[in-house]
């Protein structure tokens, strides 16, 4: 798997050479050619770091660039669909990060309850086979307080200027408004002394077809109608994942971090 982490070192190592160069540089013209690369180089490492999960899938495709695994799994340029072959036949599998804003806890016993008829009907119109998973851990309090706010007050913010368009989008409103209910609730909970639970949710869906195109297409199919299904239904944000973040939740079908630190830092 080509790894966002290693363009991001890569550009960052750019650009300190970069930075080197146009301080010794006694040449005018070189100096410039170091100032260049420098700033690319701090560019490209920004944008690696931050937004790997686009920048490198954008690079793959357009250099066709296709990965083998020791294991023989194939992950495509597009690198949004993990692929094997198996006596003929080519099964492709996607996956999708849940995003939830509300907790079983903010919700009244009624509300839960209604909640899970929701899942459970939401479930019964799937006719294929599907995994949900959720890694649950106690999050770190160090630090995750300023986080939390930090977070709160971004989210306020877009929930703001959104408010202030002409013409607002009502599903973007409605995001945004669940989203700061949510950073709300965790600094609420936080304040009464409640330790903080943190939750990484997503969905695996498996395809089959005579060709590579083939199953990547069904497998695609599926993963949009998982898609509509479980937004509606449960209310969540539901978002396919790529690149780095894909290749994360396939590792941990085999094994998972084993410290909230872990966690975090797989995740940032």
């Amino acid at each position: 798997m080509v790894d966002a982490r290693y363009f991001a070192y890569g550009s960052a190592a750019l650009a300190l050479v970069g930075a080197l160069g146009s301080f010794i540089s006694t040449n005018g013209v070189f100096g410039i050619i170091a100032g260049l690369l420098c700033l690319v180089g701090a560019i490209g490492s920004i944008v690696f770091y931050k937004f790997g999960y686009v920048a490198v899938p954008l690079i793959t495709t357009r250099s066709n660039i296709v990965v083998l695994t020791d294991s023989g799994y194939e992950i495509p340029p597009g690198q949004d669909v993990i692929l094997k072959h198996v006596s003929g036949i080519y099964y492709a599998s996607v996956f999708l990060g849940v995003k939830m804003y509300e907790s079983a806890s903010d919700k009244t016993p009624e509300e839960n309850i209604v909640y899970s008829e929701y899942f459970e009907r939401a479930i019964s119109s799937v006719k294929y086979v599907t995994k949900f998973a959720m890694l649950l851990y106690v999050k770190d309090l160090q630090g995750y307080r300023t986080s939390i706010e930090t977070k709160h007050a971004e989210a306020q913010l877009r929930l703001a200027r959104e408010r202030d368009k002409p013409d607002p989008d009502v599903l973007k409103l409605d995001r945004y408004e669940r989203e700061v209910a949510m950073w709300e609730a965790h600094i609420n909970r936080l304040t009464q002394g409640i330790k903080p639970m943190g939750l990484i949710s997503y969905v695996m869906t498996t395809a089959t077809g005579v060709s590579k195109e083939a199953a990547t297409a069904a497998a695609k199919s599926q993963g949009n109608e998982l898609r509509a299904t479980l937004a509606n239904a449960l209310n969540v944000e539901i978002v396919p994942l790529k690149a780095d973040e894909m290749l994360r939740c396939f590792e941990w079908e085999h094994m998972i971090p084993p410290t909230p630190q872990d966690v975090e830092a797989s995740v940032v």
